[in-house]
């Protein structure tokens, strides 16, 4: 199983992101699927999830600002992110939540950084 962020990047605030996780190995489909975020010198906290069926969760603190979907036939899930803001700056991370028997898998993670 493999899940491979991209997309990060150095942007000043109020630009725009696109992160991508692509995935190989599970039954993307059936799973839901998540981003979390890591700041320097911070615990990783969650961002936004998307279930199977494309309901969708967000943080407080990135609603109305951030977009998660995914693309089943790419086995693929995004993160729009607009508005973005210098407290947004983290390593994001691709997340497959642990389902019942099946595992949970994290991506390598992807450098995100918002200047002032």
């Amino acid at each position: 199983v493999q899940l491979v962020e991209s997309g990060g990047g150095l942007v000043q605030a109020g630009e725009s992101l696109k992160l991508s996780c692509a995935t190989s190995g599970l039954i993307f489909s059936i799973r839901p699927m998540a981003w979390y975020r890591q700041a320097p010198g911070k615990s990783r906290e969650y961002v936004a999830s998307i279930t199977s069926g494309g309901s969708t969760n967000y943080a407080d603190s990135v609603k109305g600002r951030f977009t998660i979907s995914r693309d089943n036939a790419k086995m693929t899930m995004y993160l729009q992110m607009s508005s973005l803001k210098p407290e947004d700056t983290a390593v994001y991370y691709c997340n497959a939540p642990k389902v019942g028997a099946m595992s949970i898998y994290w991506g390598q993670g992807t450098q995100v950084a918002v200047s002032s």
